[in-house]
């Protein structure tokens, strides 16, 4: 031994000596039958368990200090608890023999486990506490776990990959207290069975869209329930009355589901509850007055439902309340005065019902309200001055209402108001300094009301502003110069106006302006220097309709973020900069109906995303279009007319996406190209061009010599059938000795085809998407067909980088009504957002074909739902053709007066009304849409659907066609 050791080292050396003569003599220490058990999981788990479990050790004798382990005072295991570390492994299965006896506990969340839950842990006599939540376990929740005479008294499995039925033995489990299954792919019914576990107080099982059925009337036997939950599932019915027998329930939350019927009067007997989550389904009827009894109601969620009647006053009883909110219905009556009495109430939404009568003043004793919401309603009267003592309000949106009067200054008074919409109503007077005065106000709206006077100059002190529009009033005098301290301004829409003056240069300090809309006013002046050169973010500019003049400043060229800029209409001359080319992410361009000369510059035909339209009409523009024009090649819409412009057309024959065009009145000359496009051009869109010839020109050749080409054709044309003749004798010869190899090859790919769907792609995307039109290509087969209209054919693809389901839409290519049918839809349906209107996520095109990409709808049409295939329509309930129904009213409804201007279908029918995942409808194939014309002079647009079809009202209308998209000539943007 060296001599540096003293006591201590001699005991080690001693006790390893020990332990060398234990080891060789077969007594080496080992750990007991529990550890084992749990080593014996722990070497099934990826890894070994060496990283969470690497302190469990074959070398303890017991594992009661092991992490996660607990154990009783006599070393049995009573607890086994690991909680978010990475086990990557199944649940184990080997507990019973070594811990069954004494184990109460096992708790395995958010440890990567997979695989199904073992039978064998039903095995377990003691367990009272089974978590195995958040993980990525599959199959089903075992039966076995359900033995009668179990302890479980809590039971999580929610956050898995579980499937199947909840097992009707879950009835067995009466000691059970938490049941929580949220979050899997649960399916079927909620059993009866579990009105035998009256000691429930959790039962949580939203996220399982398939769970289905009606809410057994038996759950009113688990008197000690304190929480339901079970939102986005696809339980449907109405709610049973015996809800009323759960004296104990807090909160009652099935929202965005399938219920359907009353709310039933008994909830009123809840006296505990405090949240009713309610909203997204189909509940019918009146809202129960005995709702009022609830003295502890906190929360009072119904929206997106079909609920009508009124208000009841009792709810005003409900003193506790937090939140009310029964948007989205068809409530009628006025707002109950008694709303008064709540003066914990924070948020009031009545928003999209029908509504009537005043605004009560009494809600001024609200003082906690921070957020308003009754638009969308027929409310009248004026505006109550004692709004402004709801000094917590940050919200108020009265739109979309009958209200009179002035804004009452007091609303000054709401220091915390951040937002607020008072559009669409019968508003007048001016605008009241006082609102200027509110700190913290960032969107303002007054649109369409009759407010006039001058926009008051205390604007320059709302600093907090981002969005003011104020469009479609009376409004008068200049635009203050104030306006250029907003630093924060984003959105200017004063559009439609009686505004005067000058545009102030002092709006160039708006350094955010994304948006400005100035239209229709009469501004004067001119565009001042530099008011382009600080506004790097803005990207809509429409000043057209006023009285500008002077030059277009070549400082636009710095608004590089720019996609439309709309002057027309205006007094502007001299050339237009060729700097305009700079605007490199343009899509709309319009310049029409000014006084500009010289010639186009040819900068323009550089701008690649200029795919909107293109208007120089009604100026004095001379000299031949560019030939960069050429390179426009996703342009919808040009527009030259009423110039001095020279030359030939050829160029715009590689305008492929050109969907309207109008060159009349110029000095165009020579041969028009002979394209299928401008041989249906209208005449009225190239008259006045004398030299311009579209048929046959000066020149062409004599009879004579058109006569002896023809005799030259015959003559090659024999020749050539003779070749063909001999050439198809070669092939029988060839196909006779090749038969085997082409039976067993499989014949060879179509060759058109594969040509029509080779790049390059012109590819448009409105969503956040990667779609590779490679890739979709190939989904375009014959098997993943899902439906053919008189356009084209629908596919069901795939984008692989995340899986997600598209429909995509391939046209006719050689159809010039499919041509016009795809013009149409991506003219309507990206600027069109609703859940009722299929969404379109972008389009593509080559020389010879053309793509939509939709979102996919799992349930296909309404016609295939109705009329069946082979077998026969199926069962249709009739909740769900009501839900329908009004799916499709609402979506015609939003084209008809939301969308401005107004979108017209033309092609309504069974087989083009798509169906969601829950059957939620949508109204698909704008290839007939048409925009409405509402001009005082307008005449009715001429209706054609498809064969059979005849719109209502039109059966005596002889004018029964299918027309193109509207030619456009001046450009507005919704």
């Amino acid at each position: 031994m060296p001599p540096d050791m003293g006591g201590c080292g001699r005991v080690a050396a001693v006790l390893c000596c020990a332990v060398v003569v234990a080891c060789m003599g077969g007594g080496a220490l080992a750990v007991d039958a529990q550890g084992a058990a749990l080593l014996a999981w722990k070497r099934t788990l990826g890894g070994g368990g060496a990283g969470a479990l690497g302190g469990w050790s074959s070398a303890d004798k017991s594992p009661c200090r092991w992490t996660g382990v607990s154990c009783n005072a006599d070393g049995g295991v009573t607890e086994l608890s690991l909680q978010f570390v990475d086990l990557l492994g199944g649940v184990p299965d080997n507990l019973a023999a070594a811990v069954g006896a004494t184990l109460e506990r096992l708790v395995l969340t958010g440890t990567n486990l997979s695989g199904p839950i073992p039978p064998q842990l039903g095995d377990l006599p003691a367990l009272t506490h089974l978590d195995l939540s958040n993980n990525a376990l599959t199959g089903s929740i075992p039966v076995s776990l359900c033995r009668p005479g179990s302890k479980l008294e809590s039971l999580a499995v929610n956050s898995n990959h579980l499937e199947g039925a909840i097992p009707d033995a879950i009835g067995n489990l009466t000691e059970l207290r938490e049941l929580i299954f949220y979050d899997n792919q649960l399916e079927g019914a909620i059993p009866a069975s579990i009105g035998r576990m009256a000691g429930l107080e959790v039962l949580r099982g939203g996220g399982n869209k398939n769970l289905q059925g009606a809410l057994p009337p038996e759950i009113g036997n688990c008197s000690n329930l304190t929480m339901l939950g079970l939102a986005e599932t696809s339980i449907s019915g109405p709610l049973p009355a015996s809800l009323g027998q759960l004296k104990n329930l807090d909160t009652l939350a099935i929202y965005t589901a399938l219920l359907s019927g009353p709310i039933p009067p008994e909830l009123g007997k809840c006296a505990s509850l405090q949240n009713i989550y309610l909203y997204e389904n189909a509940l019918s009827g009146s809202i129960p007055a005995q709702l009022g009894g609830l003295s502890n109601l906190k929360n009072l969620l119904l929206w997106q439902n079909n609920l009508v009647g009124v208000i009841p006053p009792e709810l005003g009883k409900c003193t506790g309340l937090n939140v009310i909110d029964l948007s989205m219905n068809g409530i009628t009556g006025h707002i109950p005065a008694s709303l008064g009495n709540l003066l914990a109430l924070q948020e009031l939404q009545l928003s999209v019902n029908k509504m009537s009568g005043p605004i009560p003043a009494e809600l001024a004793r609200c003082t906690n309200l921070t957020d308003l919401e009754l638009d969308n309603n027929q409310i009248s009267g004026t505006i109550p001055a004692e709004i402004g003592k709801l000094t917590a309000l940050r919200m108020l949106y009265l739109w979309a209402n009958q209200l009179t009067g002035t804004i009452p200054p007091e609303i000054g008074g709401c220091v915390s108001l951040e937002s607020l919409d008072l559009s669409q109503n019968a508003l007048t007077g001016p605008i009241p300094p006082s609102m200027f005065r509110l700190p913290k106000l960032s969107k303002l709206l007054l649109i369409d009301n009759v407010l006039s006077g001058e926009i008051p100059q205390e604007i320059g002190n709302c600093t907090s502003l981002v969005r003011f529009r104020a469009s479609g009033n009376h409004l008068a005098g200049a635009i203050p110069a104030q306006i250029g301290k907003l630093g924060h301004l984003s959105f200017l829409d004063l559009s439609s106006n009686r505004l005067s003056g000058a545009i102030p240069a002092e709006i160039a300090g708006c350094r955010n302006l994304t948006f400005v809309d100035l239209h229709g006013n009469a501004i004067t002046g001119v565009l001042p220097q530099g008011l382009f050169q600080g506004m790097m973010s803005l990207q809509y500019l429409d000043l057209s309709y006023n009285s500008i003049g002077g030059s277009l400043p070549s400082e636009v060229g710095m608004l590089g973020s720019l996609t439309k800029l709309v002057l027309g209409g205006n007094r502007l001359s001299g050339q237009i900069p060729h700097e305009i080319g700079s605007c490199a992410r343009l899509q709309l361009l319009d310049l029409g109906g000014n006084s500009l000369s010289g010639a186009i510059p040819a900068s323009i035909g550089k701008i690649a995303g200029l795919e909107i339209g293109l208007n120089l009409s009604c100026n004095g523009l001379s000299g031949a279009m560019p030939k960069e024009f050429a390179g426009l090649t996703r342009l919808g819409v040009l527009d030259v007319s009423h110039n001095q412009l020279s030359g030939d057309l050829q160029l715009l024959s590689a305008l492929q996406n050109l969907v309207a065009l109008n060159v009349s009145f110029n000095n165009f000359s020579g041969r028009a190209p002979e394209t299928v496009f401008f041989a249906k051009l209208p005449m009225s869109d190239v008259e006045g061009n004398p030299a311009l010839c579209l048929s046959r020109c000066p020149g062409d050749a004599s009879d004579r010599e058109r006569a002896a080409q023809r005799a030259a054709r015959v003559a090659t044309a024999v020749l050539l059938s003779a070749l063909v003749v001999l050439l198809i004798a070669a092939a029988v010869v060839l196909l006779g000795r090749r038969r085997q190899g082409s039976i067993f090859g499989g014949a060879r790919p179509d060759e058109d085809k594969d040509a029509e769907m080779l790049p390059p792609w012109d590819v448009t995307l409105y969503q956040k998407l990667e779609i590779s039109v490679g890739d979709v290509t190939r989904s375009l087969t014959p098997a993943n067909v899902i439906g053919q209209g008189w356009s084209g054919v629908v596919y069901r693809a795939s984008v692989p980088s995340t899986g997600v389901p598209i429909a995509v839409k391939k046209f006719r290519s050689c159809d010039e009504a499919s041509v016009e049918a795809f013009a149409c839809e991506i003219g309507v349906l990206p600027r069109v957002r609703h859940r009722n209107i299929v969404r379109l996520l972008g389009w593509a095109s080559n020389r010879r074909a053309r793509l939509l990409f939709y979102d996919y709808l799992p349930n296909g049409t309404l016609g295939g739902l109705l009329h069946g295939g082979a077998t026969g329509a199926p069962v249709v309930e009739w909740e769900l053709r009501l839900s329908i129904a009004v799916g499709v009213a609402e979506g015609l409804a939003y084209l008809h007066h939301d969308c401005v201007p107004a979108i017209l279908h033309r092609d309504v029918k069974a087989d083009n009304i798509l169906l969601g995942e829950r059957y939620e409808a949508c109204v698909a194939d704008f290839g007939l849409a048409r925009v409405a014309d509402e001009g005082a002079n307008s005449s009715p647009p001429p209706f054609a659907g498809s064969y059979g079809y005849i719109a209502p009202g039109k059966a005596s209308d002889s004018r029964h066609t299918i027309p193109s998209c509207t030619t456009v000539h001046t450009f507005a943007v919704s």
